[in-house]
């Protein structure tokens, strides 16, 4: 190997300029609209690849409505430590906490009375901070199951759901479900594609978005 092959792009800055370039040279971003246009650079920049733009879906005004639920100040609600960890405190308009309630110790054994997985059990703690939240699904399928059934129950709903479960075993499927409830306004990754990556860097878009120009 030679000096010559460990040339790269070495400011910050730079690579972002170039990663975005070569997704819009890659992507079509014509049906996407303008309030979602961050968040679907984003997506495939996360994931490295410009096609899972395509597996990209929405209820209409999605992005504006993420946008104002983080300027107002609303809390962002994840299913996994590694998601809450890649969302940038310091881009959030609001100071937004961000809260992760599966490592509370009562879940795993809530997990275990009823049969179900701890993502699941860590959402079923979610009910108080529900009402006009941002709730953020990367990991767990069955955390996205759990939480349309609480909000058939009767839970508070919050302002918009980013439904981007991983897997093989009820991602795609969970997320399926999202779009045909439709409970509240959503964003979310068709398929088996998605991961704590992705989501951060959707809550992440919405938030530099949300930010105040100068």
């Amino acid at each position: 190997m030679t000096n010559a092959s460990l040339d790269h792009i070495r400011d910050p800055d730079a690579i972002y300029a170039a990663s975005f370039a070569a997704i819009r040279d890659a992507a079509d971003l014509s049906r996407i609209p303008d309030d979602l246009q961050g968040v679907a650079l984003r997506v495939a920049h996360a994931i490295g690849e410009a096609a899972a733009i395509d597996d990209l879906v929405w209820s209409e005004g999605a992005g504006t409505v993420g946008c104002k639920a983080l300027s107002a100040g609303a809390p962002i609600i994840v299913d996994a430590r590694m998601l809450a960890d890649g969302v940038i405190r310091r881009a959030l308009p609001a100071r937004n906490p961000v809260i992760c309630t599966l490592g509370i110790g009562t879940v795993t054994g809530n997990a275990a009375r009823g049969a179900t997985t701890r993502s699941a059990a860590a959402v079923d703690l979610w009910e108080s901070f529900l009402a006009e939240s941002v709730v953020v699904i990367g990991n767990a399928p069955t955390a996205l199951y759990r939480l349309l059934e609480g909000l058939a129950q009767g839970w508070p709903k919050p302002a918009l759901i980013i439904g981007m479960p991983v897997g093989y075993v009820g991602a795609a499927e969970s997320k399926a479900a999202l779009v045909d409830l439709a409970p509240v306004p959503y964003i979310a990754l068709q398929g088996r594609r998605g991961g704590s990556a992705v989501a951060a860097a959707t809550v992440n878009a919405l938030a530099r978005d949300a930010a105040p120009r100068p």
